[in-house]
């Protein structure tokens, strides 16, 4: 054993997030979407949980806090989120969504699901629910290493 298969498997699993990015990107644009697939990571988590510090926020969408800094100043001007500090530490600053914000999700959820409704006619739930599986063990497999 020389590991190129294992080598090839992660080839394919990062081809494979590149491609679902692109998809995405393209969705959001044929839907009339000005919003970058980072923006969206950004938004997606503020989504499941606002009120997040910058920096827990820059661990979930793995950004260096210079480019999640960047991405914050965008969606602000867009009028999606604001910043506030933290009343215990007034150095860390906290994400919180507009109202805007929280409506946008219902604009972009649409296109996403253009997507995932795609991949699931083409493939066929029975074949995502195998590789799904596969693809959690291989996820364990990696973490614990």
């Amino acid at each position: 054993m020389d590991g190129s298969e294992a080598r090839k498997l992660a080839q394919v699993v990062i081809r494979t997030r590149r491609a679902f990015k692109r998809a995405i990107c393209k969705s959001l644009r044929s839907h009339g979407l000005s919003i970058t697939f980072e923006m969206l990571q950004v938004m997606n988590c503020l989504w499941n949980e606002e009120g997040v510090s910058q920096q827990a926020l820059a661990e979930k969408v793995s950004k260096n806090k210079a480019s999640l800094t960047s991405l914050l100043v965008n969606l602000e001007k867009k009028g999606f989120v604001f910043r506030a500090e933290c009343v215990a530490d007034r150095r860390h600053k906290h994400v919180f969504l507009t109202e805007e914000g929280r409506q946008l999700q219902a604009t972009v959820q649409p296109a996403i699901d253009d997507v995932y409704i795609y991949v699931e006619k083409t493939l066929g739930l029975e074949s995502i629910r195998v590789d799904r599986n596969l693809f959690t063990r291989l996820y364990g497999v990696v973490e614990d290493y």
